[in-house]
């Protein structure tokens, strides 16, 4: 099998090497500033695990690979403003929204969308980074140089936030996991529960949505589609072309990961559904040092990204998954001593998930 050549080289290009061993498939991370003599690229097939990247000699030279794999749709989605422009054209709901390209727009923004603004970067933002909350009479809070620089979207309020990961193959065949509940504090995704049987209605709904999505994009792989749960339907918030932080449960708690899946799209491998038979939680250890007692519970799996601790820093994550909810339940109970305080909520939470 080819090898791949991951853009970047975080936790998510760790995994996916770390996917592609069992299979001998060699995975490599690469740094944007490697050095292009350095890099197999030449006979790999290419992926990235971010959506945006500087010019460097590096990518200036991967920007002709006819191998790398959704070169094209990369800026596309990384750029707020054209995926909000790709979701319109398809008619799909998400959040009413502008481009925000002055300050005198605000008596006129606050009309239109509402007293609650959300202001987003159109490129760079990540993890609750570059986005403001506004209501009237706090806009003069927001940057000069966000203005043209970012779009606006109305303020939703919604009863969960759910996300479907997703995966297409060369010839537009397309598998999808069960969708994954997701707690976000500070705009920072906390813990995540993925049950083997979700609402059939939204499953179905969220299907149709990503389905749409790739399928007038040509992707190939893993997508990641971010949603709120408003009513009984579904709005888009977010789409990630590539492997995502919520989709980590499905390491242990699948009988194919996002990861691997990912590699077997991209390589034109089989794309089988994935089996997901059991309920997973995933925790985020974020600027949480590593704490050795986790692995006292039997069904904790730790994901050590071996990266310097630092606040609001991802640094690693626990999966946990068994046949059994109330299990899972108790465990998490166990583990809130050994997590700190800001942990503790997401975990009453995803108790109460788990029924």
């Amino acid at each position: 099998m080819k090898p791949v050549c991951v853009l970047g080289n975080g936790q998510l290009g760790r995994m996916l090497r770390q996917a592609g061993e069992p299979l001998g498939i060699a995975v490599y991370p690469v740094g944007l500033d490697a050095e292009p003599e350095a890099v197999p690229y030449q006979n790999s097939v290419i992926t990235a695990e971010i959506e945006r990247w500087p010019e460097t000699a590096l990518t200036r030279e991967l920007a002709t690979h006819n191998a790398f794999v959704n070169r094209d749709i990369f800026p596309r989605l990384a750029d707020r403003l054209t995926q909000k422009q790709l979701l319109d054209s398809l008619n799909l709901a998400t959040a009413p929204w502008q481009l925000l390209a002055n300050a005198e727009q605000w008596p006129q923004v606050f009309a239109s969308l509402g007293e609650l603004a959300i202001v987003k970067r159109r490129v760079g933002g990540y993890d609750g980074r570059g986005q403001w909350r506004l209501r009237p009479g706090e806009q003069d809070s927001l940057p000069a140089d966000a203005y043209g620089e970012c779009i606006v979207e109305q303020g939703i309020h919604f009863s969960g936030e759910v996300s479907l990961i997703g995966a297409r193959s060369h010839d537009g065949e397309t598998v999808f996991y069960p969708l994954t509940h997701n707690l976000h504090e500070d705009g920072i995704l906390r813990i995540s529960v993925a049950l083997p049987q979700p609402d059939a209605k939204l499953q179905a709904q969220a299907e149709s949505m990503l389905s749409a999505i790739m399928n007038e994009l040509g992707y190939v792989g893993v997508m990641a589609m971010e949603c709120f749960i408003v009513g009984d339907n579904l709005l888009i918030n977010e789409l990630a072309p590539r492997v995502h932080n919520s989709g980590h449960w499905t390491q242990n708690g699948a009988s194919i990961s996002q990861f691997e899946l990912h590699l077997r799209a991209i390589l034109d491998l089989p794309l089988p559904k994935p089996v997901v038979s059991t309920p997973s939680v995933m925790v985020n250890l974020i600027g949480t040092a590593v704490n050795l007692a986790w692995l006292s519970q039997p069904l904790v799996h730790l994901h050590w990204y071996e990266k310097e601790v630092r606040d609001g820093r991802k640094v690693g994550h626990l999966n946990l998954t068994d046949p059994a909810e109330k299990q899972l339940a108790e465990t998490l109970n166990e583990l809130s001593p050994l997590l700190p305080n800001e942990y503790q909520s997401a975990l009453r939470w995803a108790q109460k998930k788990l029924g």
